[in-house]
């Protein structure tokens, strides 16, 4: 039996989650919270094995509650829910210790599947999700101490800055007004003295080395 707790502060999505997780035989929902202090509440009364987490919560983020938790709770998996596809979002969970990411309107079948995975070094996410190219064990493994002995120029930092906002090559050849040619040489240099093998890869390390800020928390 896998034990989950929501983590969800929409009532009704929260309600829907804990109806479909109890429904399933090998599955029991331990209850549901709607704010982080109540979910580290709930994680040490209920020991779950996983935590469906929200990014958006009424006292602090998704992020940091999945932070709370691994540090008192290292075992325990923890799934982000979110509508919010950001690239710095995706690397602030990975470094904080997330297990996978689930899009809020994902389909019932995939978020039971992603659940029920065996546990793994890997970011879990839903087949066929574009960001499935970063299911390695490079995005788990941590990268610490790089800092900028990468090398990047400052015009590369600026750029990986751009990346973390989400930008792609033409959009940051926009922002920084020049040739969409000169925009994809800055992002694949970046990427190549990072030793990452996409955008979002690269702001996951960029992120766990503190060439990156993690995400501002929502106002």
């Amino acid at each position: 039996m896998i034990r989950v707790l929501v983590v969800e502060d929409q009532r009704a999505l929260a309600g829907a989650l804990e109806i479909a997780i109890d429904a399933q035989p090998d599955l029991h929902c331990v209850g549901a919270a709607g704010t982080v202090e109540d979910a580290v509440s709930l994680v040490r009364i209920h020991r779950p094995d996983v935590v469906l987490m929200d990014i958006h919560l009424p006292d602090v983020d998704g992020i940091e509650g999945t932070r709370r938790i691994k540090a008192s709770h290292p075992d325990v998996r923890v799934l982000i829910l979110t509508g919010d596809a950001r690239p710095d979002l995706f690397a602030a969970a990975a470094a904080v210790g997330a297990s996978g990411f689930l899009a809020k309107d994902s389909k019932f079948p995939d978020i039971l599947k992603v659940i029920r995975a065996p546990v793994e070094k890997n970011i879990l996410m839903v087949e066929g999700d574009p960001l499935r190219a970063l299911l390695k064990d490079r995005f788990a493994a941590p990268h610490a101490g790089r800092g900028n002995r990468a090398g990047l120029t400052p015009r590369e930092l600026e750029v990986l800055r751009l990346m973390g906002e989400g930008l792609d090559p033409r959009a940051i050849a926009g922002r920084l007004v020049v040739s969409l040619h000169t925009a994809r040489g800055h992002v694949k240099n970046v990427m190549m003295k990072l030793g990452a093998h996409s955008q979002l890869e690269a702001v996951v390390l960029a992120t766990r080395t503190g060439l990156l800020p993690g995400p501002r928390k929502p106002g």
